[in-house]
């Protein structure tokens, strides 16, 4: 029997009745349709009162021992940075050799590298060469064949 495989789908949609309504609905259903068991970190955090002394670190907790209990993470790094706590996570997830897998659907450039349109130091998880294999810009493509998040999820 084989289970499926798991995702912490790191974000900073969940700050916003926007976001949470918007565009990450779409991108756990995308990626559930492919068969993954996608952690997203503000609704695994949902039982966290906000109001209580200390819940900063109990999310703090829980979202690092969700990167690290993944097998891999999915990560939507928009902005002129991408948010801080995604980028923390990916570096987390990197650390461990987790799988990585990058969405931006944000046509700005956040890089001082001609190659790379995000912070180089990302892209240490990745081939040189097909780098790009890792990195998705539409919804659509997540689903595509011939793209890293495909093969990793039909490998053993």
């Amino acid at each position: 029997m084989s289970t499926r495989k798991t995702l912490y789908l790191a974000n900073d949609y969940g700050f916003s009745e926007l976001g949470r309504s918007g565009p990450l609905p779409k991108l756990v259903e995308e990626l559930t349709r492919l068969g993954v068991e996608v952690w997203e970190p503000f609704e695994r955090n949902n039982q966290i009162d906000f109001s209580e002394k200390g819940w900063a670190y109990r999310v703090g907790q829980a979202d690092y021992a969700d990167v690290r209990n993944s097998d891999g993470t999915f990560a939507i790094v928009n902005g002129c940075p991408p948010d801080e706590g995604v980028m923390i996570e990916l570096g987390m997830a990197i650390a461990l050799e987790k799988a990585v897998f990058l969405f931006r659907d944000d046509f700005r450039k956040s890089t001082d590298s001609e190659d790379y349109p995000l912070n180089l130091m990302l892209f240490t998880a990745f081939p040189e060469k097909n780098w790009h294999d890792f990195f998705y810009t539409s919804i659509a493509e997540i689903a595509d064949p011939d793209k890293a998040l495909i093969k990793w999820l039909r490998s053993d």
